[in-house]
């Protein structure tokens, strides 16, 4: 089955059914795809959370839920240290949630009172005190997210939607699971770039990740971005760029106005970045190669759940479940059929796990680590294919699901639409 070019720009290279796809398209409405985070505990951080009306006790942490409508979590944060006049290192949270979307997720900020949270209440983000803690957010408390998502489009008659997602979800129950490919938005689904500013920081090459990041021009971004990175481009006048730079274009404002003052620094530049979010460049290539192998696994014909004999593994309730190396300075490859294919790949890459140590910047080195090939998709439930009023004669389709923390819906909703442009299917 042909898999789309933009998903092999980010090593998504192959589907594990062979089901006909139901098509549509997601996040007509940022309602349209909801995500709500659930910690190890059962806590589950809803987008209407309860008022509580007295927060008694006391503790190092505030701990809230932050319920965000199409912003990203970073940009979100910062917002929210602004209002409060802190720092956003005073502010922790465990998993970066959709950024076109309706989200909610813990957060927790140091030294802070429930009724300070007054100030935070913007047309897209709200802030919802639970209570105090001695323990901040962080990703190890996390378990994953809920997902009540609406596929509006659907161009298919209802029983024909209806047999496609039988048959979909009947392949993906035999093989155990969905592959645990990292998703279209960890690298950018409108523009596809994260991934290759690692690389070029993890070789030295500081000019071309700047240069990537700030002035790599992509089709499907808004034509006021994509005319500004082209004329960066072409006259790599960074000073002049702060003149006709979009304000929404709020990182690269950062990097453009340390780069008008010191045109060759442009490890520097980065500097001018979140730390979360230059440690999300090498994230992102690690998931790239990452998702490179798994593509390459499954067009082998190798099983996704039950590891070889010699193969590297991950013990959950019991069970041994295959895994794939995650890259890093200490993260060895697989052995067997599966390293040959992992050893060709970094070849063709130039890239060496050494490469995952930064000098310049140790503070977003990767130690690396393994990550399973298969994600359990938790309690699937899938509604009557509806008329969809915002398309004249489509359908539409409402799913639900719960996966594990780091693994992401779009990947289990490709298996099922089968997109022929992730881009416009609202990836």
């Amino acid at each position: 089955m042909n898999v789309p070019r933009l998903e092999k720009e980010i090593g998504i290279e192959a589907y594990a059914t062979k089901t006909l796809g139901i098509g549509g398209r997601l996040r007509r409405f940022p309602e349209d795809f909801k995500v709500e985070e659930v910690l190890e505990n059962g806590s589950t951080a809803k987008i209407e959370p309860p008022n509580i009306a007295d927060i008694t006790g006391h503790g190092r942490y505030l701990v809230c839920v932050l319920v965000k409508r199409n912003i990203d979590t970073f940009q979100a944060v910062q917002t929210v240290a602004n209002k409060l006049g802190i720092s956003a290192e005073r502010i922790q949270f465990g998993g970066i949630k959709d950024a076109s979307a309706l989200t909610a997720q813990h957060i927790s900020i140091s030294r802070m009172l429930p009724k300070q949270m007054q100030k935070i209440k913007t047309s897209n983000l709200q802030l919802y005190p639970q209570g105090f803690s001695n323990d901040k957010i962080r990703s190890g408390l996390l378990f994953g997210n809920q997902f009540h998502i609406n596929v509006r489009a659907i161009s298919h008659p209802t029983s024909t939607i209806t047999k496609r997602l039988e048959n979909t979800n009947h392949q993906l129950i035999k093989l155990g699971g969905c592959p645990n490919f990292f998703g279209h938005q960890r690298f950018g689904t409108a523009r596809a770039i994260t991934h290759i500013v690692g690389k070029h920081i993890l070789l030295d090459e500081w000019e071309k990740a700047a240069l990537t990041f700030l002035a790599k021009p992509s089709a499907y971004e808004h034509p006021e971005s994509r005319d500004a990175r082209q004329r960066l481009l072409d006259n790599q006048d960074y000073k002049e760029a702060l003149g006709y730079f979009p304000p929404k274009l709020v990182y690269e404002r950062n990097m453009l106005v340390h780069l008008a003052k010191q045109p060759r620094d442009f490890a520097g530049a980065f500097h001018r970045l979140p730390k979360r979010l230059c440690q999300l460049f090498i994230q992102a290539y690690q998931s790239y190669l990452f998702n490179k192998f798994l593509s390459q696994r499954i067009r082998s014909g190798m099983p996704l759940r039950k590891p070889l004999k010699e193969e590297s593994k991950l013990a959950t309730n019991s069970e041994d479940y295959v895994a794939l190396p995650l890259i890093g300075y200490k993260q060895a490859l697989s052995t067997g059929p599966q390293g040959e294919i992992e050893k060709k790949i970094l070849e063709e890459e130039g890239a060496l796990p050494r490469n995952f140590k930064v000098s310049i910047m140790p503070e977003i080195s990767s130690k690396g680590g393994l990550r399973t090939a298969l994600s359990q998709v938790i309690n699937l439930e899938t509604g009557k294919p509806a008329k969809d009023f915002t398309h004249l004669n489509k359908k539409m389709l409402s799913l639900g699901f719960t996966l594990r923390k780091g693994s992401y819906a779009t990947i289990v909703l490709r298996e099922f639409m089968k997109p022929k442009n992730p881009v416009k299917a609202g990836f």
